[in-house]
């Protein structure tokens, strides 16, 4: 019988599962959108309840499409959104609030806080992280705090966290397992990148119960099966990791100096640094990239919050698109963007700025101003916003990037790839599947189980589809950076007086 690798990709506006063959080539794909809740400004929530419903259904769905049953999986791997929070109750199931999605920024006060009573440094020592709203650990308190009854029985250990992957394995085992992976636990501000665990000092400052945490896994082992009922068999759960962690995987980028970039609702940029942490100078993440076969790797990041959401913005927000398809073709109807620099700080601004107060800002705009105009702007801020966390990143590890891995939905955007490697002054390179975050959670999977026998076979499975080089003099390209520049001192002047 002809075995294959399901990818559960949950994301943060939609739910894919993808089936994978032993080439490595993709066999069968559905997805289904869910809703997005904002119930005040700043505030964003997705209900638990569809983001495991859409979730099961796509896994069904991919199944069917291929003709396949439950004994054709040899293995389930996970990747999913980051840092959204959910906590629910243990005996029920049941969520005891909507999950807090990684872009709600109803914490940013209380980060305030910590960083005003000095705990900056001890918290970026420990986790590698900055203090922001972006993280699960103040959204896990705020849940405790706001909850009538929840403190309580957080404290009599009645109640479980997780991110979304956590709670996609509590469903499928029904309950049996409560788990993350190391990559997910190490973007909540509760553990510890040197002694891999929950950090004592930092629950306690944060006010958390330990018994509300979930077990931390490997990125690449068996951590359940399927619970009865779910599939016609029990298939094992053998791979977990947050989604950039599984696309710097699945782009093999497994040796040091490596650095991919993902173009998803936001934009993360990841380097491969190693199996020693190093603590950024230049206001980076430091992660685990992932921990397999008891060896750790980790990562810098710069995250940045908004790239692909700026699309549906110009599609949903101002209505100068009908789809997401339509921007290509309206940009290109600007040659240049005329002065016009569209800063997408909707729920702030990332790295290397984190200036969490910022708001979307549009400068240079002229009666000659067109919708083609905003929509160049629109795509050049993802490439610009790229830029900066690149120069960061070369600086902190200092080395010159030769080439930059690109995937996710946008890098089908021909324009903006070449605006991308004009501005990096880098050649950047598309891989045949640019699916490469579910990818890399099915070869997680596929490793712990032997379905792929190791690295090196893998590896050789990677196909570059299409590169570009830069085509743009330099006088130019400063030109276009120092307009940049002035629209981001804009925005901070912006928050500052607020």
């Amino acid at each position: 019988m002809n075995q294959y690798i399901m990818a559960l990709d949950q994301g943060t506006t939609s739910s894919r599962a993808i089936l994978f063959d032993k080439a490595g080539a993709i066999v069968a794909v559905a997805q289904k959108e869910f809703t997005q809740l904002f119930p005040a400004p700043g505030w964003v929530e997705h209900d638990p309840a569809e983001i495991w419903s859409s979730q099961i259904g796509v896994a069904t769905e991919a199944m069917a499409k291929a003709g396949l049953e439950g004994a054709n999986i040899a293995a389930i791997g996970i990747t999913n959104q980051r840092e959204t929070t959910l906590v629910w109750d243990r005996e029920t199931g049941k969520p005891i609030h909507n999950a807090i999605v990684w872009q709600d920024r109803r914490t940013a006060a209380y980060c305030d806080s910590l960083k005003a009573a000095g705990h900056e440094k001890m918290i970026r020592q420990k986790t590698g992280l900055v203090i922001d709203a972006y993280f699960s650990g103040t959204k896990i308190k705020w849940i405790l705090d706001n909850v009538p009854g929840a403190r309580e029985r957080a404290n009599k250990g009645q109640l479980a966290f997780g991110t979304v992957d956590a709670w996609l394995v509590w469903n499928l085992t029904h309950g049996a397992v409560h788990a993350t992976d190391i990559t997910n636990a190490s973007r909540t501000m509760l553990f510890n990148i040197h002694t891999q665990t929950w950090d004592p000092e930092l629950l306690q400052l944060l006010d958390i119960p330990a018994a509300i945490l979930p077990v931390i896994k490997e990125s690449s082992e068996v951590c359940g099966q399927t619970a009865p009922g779910i599939f016609s068999v029990q298939i094992p759960i053998a791979g977990i990791a947050g989604d950039q962690h599984a696309a710097l995987f699945g782009q093999m980028c497994t040796a040091p100096g490596m650095v991919k970039n993902t173009y998803g609702t936001g934009c993360f940029m990841l380097m491969n640094i190693g199996d020693q942490p190093i603590i950024s100078n230049n206001n980076l993440l430091t992660t685990v990239a992932w921990k397999v076969n008891g060896q750790i790797q980790y990562a810098l990041e710069g995250s940045i919050f908004i790239a692909g959401a700026i699309v549906q913005w110009l599609r949903d927000g101002l209505g100068i698109i009908r789809s997401s398809a339509e921007v290509e073709a309206l940009a290109a109807g600007a040659p240049q963007n005329e002065g016009v620099y569209l800063v997408p700080a909707f729920a702030g601004l990332g790295a290397p700025h984190w200036e969490q107060h910022a708001r979307g800002t549009l400068v240079g705009m002229t009666r000659g101003t067109t919708a083609a105009h905003i929509a160049r702007a629109a795509l050049e801020s993802i490439a610009y916003q790229t830029m900066e966390v690149l120069q960061a990143m070369e600086a902190d590890a200092n080395i010159s990037i030769k080439e930059l891995r690109v995937d996710g939905g946008a890098t089908g955007n021909d324009l903006l790839m070449q605006f991308q490697a004009d501005i990096l002054h880098t050649k950047v390179v598309r891989p045949r599947i640019t699916e490469t975050t579910a990818m890399g959670a099915a070869y997680l999977a596929g490793l712990a189980t032997g379905y792929w026998k190791n690295l090196e076979e893998i590896c050789s499975q990677w196909q570059e589809e299409k590169s570009f080089t830069p085509a743009t003099e330099q006088t130019h390209r400063q030109e276009w950076i120092n307009g940049w520049n002035r629209a981001v001192k804009a925005v901070k002047s912006w928050a500052a007086a607020n």
